[in-house]
């Protein structure tokens, strides 16, 4: 309709935010709630990304699609997040991964190198679509949830394999916290060599860092430490699979412009910057809140557009390849600690 005489009609921008801020706003309440709940529970493994993940799946399986909220929801799940990937560089710094010593730092290269594309050969053993393999091979080897998310804005699979491959990681890194600490002694492993370990196999950062600080504060310092080094290499770990996704798709299909995760040089130019110290101390405790702020309404509104139905046909064969990449890792983090220790 247009405009009445004589009235102003609405500039593009109010429309634009018009249009996102439904979707934008339960995204963020479902996020915020999310984070909530970990803080009031004290539960340290109630990752909000996960349980931000379940409520949006709840809300959408309970009132339907809802096509008021779709383009706040489309927002949230590609700028909101490729914002959150930027600001995370700021909790990694170049000092902090050379403290860890070349020895480290080449465990770090290997278990990423290798991980990703073990799992994606496994995947194509028992079956497993090679993008749902990707995602859980790239959340297994690198920081779990945000690299599934990151690393989907490359390879663009559906919704429903984001959705399965969270799930899976989830369970495979929450068994890999409980079950790691009761490992230490019969490996071997004095204090700081366990820290490494945890920190260079188990799957999110939160999941990590609880695995290395039940064996005690140097453990914790070390695995904290190693898990930084990983989280640092999902920016050149997304380029090259921006490569090899353009490569194969190259081969099937004949000349393919090939996806470049912009975003990736962000996160390392945040890097870059932190390392110089002149980032205030303030800036950087903000990105720690924001952060896990944004990475859970990003996967909220993953939640709110994804139907449960879709999800049924995926059976048990990529829990089952989460198991054994999960399986893989650790043994290749193990051998990599023995031959540095």
């Amino acid at each position: 309709m247009a405009a009445p005489s004589g009235a102003a009609a609405p500039a593009p921008l109010l429309l634009r935010l018009r249009s996102l801020a439904p979707g934008l706003a339960i995204a963020f309440v479902i996020a915020e709630i999310a984070i909530l709940l970990r803080a009031q529970s004290g539960i340290a493994a109630l990752n909000p990304v996960v349980v931000a993940l379940v409520i949006g799946i709840a809300i959408r399986t309970a009132i339907g699609a809802r096509p008021a909220l779709t383009p706040g929801i489309a927002y949230a799940v590609r700028p909101v997040l490729r914002a959150a990937i930027v600001l995370l560089g700021l909790q990694v710094t170049l000092t902090q991964l050379i403290g860890l010593g070349p020895g480290a730092l080449a465990l770090a290269v290997a278990v990423v190198a290798l991980t990703l594309p073990v799992t994606v050969w496994l995947g194509g053993l028992l079956g497993v679509d090679r993008q749902l393999s990707t995602l859980i091979g790239t959340g297994t080897a690198i920081c779990g949830a945000s690299a599934i998310v990151a690393a989907n804005q490359v390879i663009r699979g559906r919704g429903e394999d984001v959705t399965y491959a969270l799930a899976v990681i989830t369970l495979c890194g929450t068994a890999a916290m409980l079950i790691f600490p009761g490992l230490a002694a019969p490996l071997g492993f004095d204090a700081v060599d366990y820290g490494l370990w945890a920190g260079a196999a188990v799957h999110e950062v939160v999941q990590a860092v609880g695995a290395a600080a039940a064996g005690g504060e140097a453990a914790s310092q070390s695995g904290t430490v190693m898990k930084l080094a990983r989280v640092f290499l999902l920016a050149p770990a997304l380029l090259a699979l921006g490569w090899w996704v353009a490569r194969s798709a190259h081969t099937e299909q004949g000349a393919v412009k090939a996806p470049v995760p912009w975003f990736a040089f962000g996160f390392l130019a945040l890097v870059a910057l932190g390392s110089t110290g002149l980032v205030p101390r303030e800036a950087v405790d903000a990105s720690r809140v924001l952060v896990p702020l944004m990475l859970a309404a990003s996967v909220a509104a993953l939640g709110l557009s994804t139907d449960l139905r879709a999800l049924s046909a995926r059976g048990v064969r990529p829990l089952a390849l989460g198991v054994l990449s999960s399986v893989f890792i650790a043994t290749l983090a193990w051998a990599g600690v023995k031959m540095i220790g």
